[in-house]
């Protein structure tokens, strides 16, 4: 079996397959859900009762250059009328530096997914209008598959990368940080 398909078996009977075909309803464009939904679900799956990882919210990436930011509350707040025990974190990637002083002006959503903390955090997944999963995978699926906590480049010596893979660990004590 190919690591996409593996991915997919994973996720598929959770709250991230669950949400998927509401967030393709959004009609976000170029939208991907990654982060921590993905990646706790899938270090649970992996690792079982030792880790501790749940999912907190669900990180969704989109990117329209002409967009603001009433596109990701309209997403988010229908999201969260279907979903009501669930949170979720619509971000434009197109407007993220413009909201976040300090920050890389990104070129798509992939541009700004890639540049996540962490590599096991960068995997997005979708389904597209026929239901079919989609994924993106930067750094490919080793790091989420082996448990490997490893910083992206653009966070390499970041102390906020450290402290994140800190709280991993202590959550999830079968993890490895490189």
């Amino acid at each position: 079996m190919n690591s996409n398909t593996r991915l997919q078996n994973i996720l598929a009977d959770t709250p991230v397959g669950l949400v998927l075909p509401a967030i393709a309803q959004q009609n976000l464009p170029n939208w991907w859900l990654a982060g921590g939904a993905v990646r706790n679900t899938v270090w649970c799956a992996v690792f079982g009762e030792k880790c501790r990882l749940f999912i907190k919210d669900f990180d969704i990436a989109f990117f329209d250059q002409s967009g603001n930011r009433s596109q990701e509350l309209a997403a988010k707040a229908q999201l969260t009328a279907q979903f009501p025990h669930y949170e979720f974190d619509v971000k434009n990637q197109a407007s993220f530096a413009r909201w976040r002083s300090g920050r890389t002006t990104y070129n798509s959503t992939e541009d700004g997914i890639a540049n996540w903390l962490h590599t096991a955090t960068t995997v997005g997944v979708r389904v597209d209008a026929q239901g079919e999963w989609q994924f993106f995978t930067p750094y490919g699926l080793d790091d989420l598959f082996g448990g490997i906590i490893r910083p992206t480049p653009a966070y390499i010596n970041n102390p906020d990368a450290k402290n994140k893979a800190s709280d991993f660990l202590d959550k999830c004590p079968e993890l490895r940080c490189i």
